[in-house]
């Protein structure tokens, strides 16, 4: 009992740093030593773990989703106090993130982007993440046209892709708010059609 409780933190630890190493340096940049030397843990604790850095790669994308879904979950709910418009709720709940102390943008967007191997099973899970995430905004889009959405979901996608990237080159959440009014404008003018 004990070896599993110290096994299970100890596997907690490598994700949490690994998360933030990649997160912040990339995951090119950052060894296996690095990890292991910053989560304190033996090679032989991150081996047990992970057989290899591509298997971290992917336990830590797939641990980034599930946090990136509880953050979004609870912002939402925080924002939707004030607006029944889950679409502004979330893009509130966006700017939120975007503001965060170290954003560097969508860790999946990033690391789809180092890897630059469409084999590579991190690679693979960004794109499943990054269809997920469409899928999430299409229901939000949904909610306030119905069947129109199909139409007007894929855009408001890419405003949401595009607000994410330029907030991270241009250093400002600035793009959020160009993005949220672009989208509203969009499923306004679906209404009306």
């Amino acid at each position: 009992m004990g070896r599993t409780q110290t096994n299970s933190a100890a596997r907690q630890r490598i994700l949490e740093t690994a998360d933030r190493l990649f997160y912040r340096d990339g995951v090119r940049a950052v060894g296996i030593d690095r990890i292991i030397a910053e989560a304190e843990v033996a090679k032989m604790s991150l081996y047990k773990h992970f057989a290899s850095k591509d298997d971290l790669i992917l336990a830590v994308l797939q641990y980034r989703e599930k946090k990136i879904w509880e953050f979004f979950e609870a912002a939402m709910e925080r924002h939707g106090k004030r607006t029944r418009d889950k679409l502004r709720a979330f893009f509130a709940a966006l700017k939120d993130w975007v503001e965060s102390p170290g954003f560097r943008g969508c860790a999946f967007q990033n690391a789809a982007a180092e890897l630059a191997d469409p084999g590579h099973a991190g690679t693979r899970f960004a794109q499943d993440h990054k269809r997920r995430f469409q899928e999430f905004l299409a229901g939000l889009v949904e909610e306030s046209l119905g069947k129109r959405a199909a139409k007007v979901a894929p855009a408001v996608g890419l405003l949401v892709e595009g607000a994410i990237v330029t907030a991270v080159i241009q250093g400002s959440p600035g793009a959020v708010d160009v993005a949220r009014d672009a989208a509203l404008k969009l499923v306004a003018e679906a209404k009306g059609a």
